[in-house]
């Protein structure tokens, strides 16, 4: 056993790909995560037992969203954050910037709404529930750009540069909470912008890119406030444990470069969801017309043909 910044922590061999992905899984996520993908299977298999088709790119994208919180929580990477700055901020990055993205364009929402049973009549179960939740003023706030958009900056700042993440690091239940928290922003902030479920704020697509844009800049200063920093600035990785063999600082820079270009990522795939997402929109948009134009055509066709009729009956 060896002190770090955040108490007792076991001896840890150099770390290497292999160790970080063995089997170590935190009991927590390792529940949520299969009850996840148990529910999201149920849902599933209940419609296409009903006769309705579910998107089988919805469920690779869910399913490969809660595999990416499972690889960093349920191995040796969840192990290694405990101690090593550059090993934790690829926690960080994968469950707050790449599982909620992946999550969200299975569209969890949707098909909770679409496979759960109605109640019956002065009734309210699990689906009311959900609509309730959905447009409530709750979810209308903490969707909004003006909530998610600083909240996802200050889980950067206000947690990595003041106490508050040295507490949090202090104990395996306090970790949990800032991973669950880092999902949850994650979820909060790109929902708005390129969810396929509904949600009480969804603004243009032009608005959107401009959400997304709004964040990443803070982000990517994050990174290069570490990467360019010359002392450790965070307490909890300022002594690694010997056996790492590495060195604090130049761990630190690693995180921040980890951080800086990870930042990158997220903006691709969710621009490409948004232009694939802008491109479907506008179909729909011009068959609706397409559709509405037929109807009028065929009202006026009719209209006229009565006129001829008329002037027929006139005639005769």
């Amino acid at each position: 056993m060896e002190h770090s910044g955040h108490g007792m922590v076991m001896d840890l061999p150099p770390f290497t790909l292999g160790r970080g992905l063995q089997w170590s899984a935190d009991p927590f996520f390792l529940v949520a995560c299969l009850l996840g993908l148990a529910l999201y299977g149920w849902g599933v298999v209940r419609l296409t037992r009903r006769g309705d088709k579910w998107p089988v790119g919805r469920t690779v994208a869910y399913v490969a969203g809660v595999l990416s919180v499972a690889l960093v929580m349920c191995t040796g990477l969840n192990d290694y954050g405990m101690v090593m700055f550059s090993v934790h901020m690829v926690q960080h990055m994968v469950i707050s910037m790449l599982s909620p993205i992946l999550i969200l364009l299975g569209a969890p929402i949707t098909l909770a709404l679409r496979s759960l049973p109605p109640a019956a009549r002065g009734h309210k179960g699990p689906r009311e529930l959900l609509l309730m939740l959905l447009h409530s003023r709750y979810m209308k706030i903490v969707t909004h750009p003006v909530f998610t958009i600083p909240l996802f900056i200050a889980s950067l700042y206000a947690l990595y540069f003041t106490p508050l993440f040295d507490f949090l690091m202090g104990s395996k239940t306090g970790h949990v909470a800032m991973m669950v928290h880092f999902l949850a922003v994650g979820l909060v902030f790109f929902w708005p912008i390129m969810g396929v479920d509904p949600g009480p704020n969804r603004p243009g697509h032009l608005m959107r890119m401009l959400e997304l844009f709004a964040g990443m800049p803070f982000h990517a200063f994050f990174g290069i406030a570490l990467m360019m920093a010359s002392t450790p600035m965070v307490e909890t990785f300022r002594n690694p444990p010997s056996s790492l063999g590495i060195d604090a600082l130049s761990d630190q820079n690693a995180a921040g470069g980890i951080a800086w270009a990870f930042s990158e990522i997220p903006s691709v795939l969710v621009l490409i969801a948004l232009m694939f997402q802008w491109y479907a929109s506008d179909q729909r948009q011009a068959k609706r017309k397409d559709r509405a134009a037929d109807r009028d055509g065929d009202q006026e066709l009719e209209a006229y043909n009565a006129y001829l009729a008329s002037l027929n009956a006139r005639g005769n």
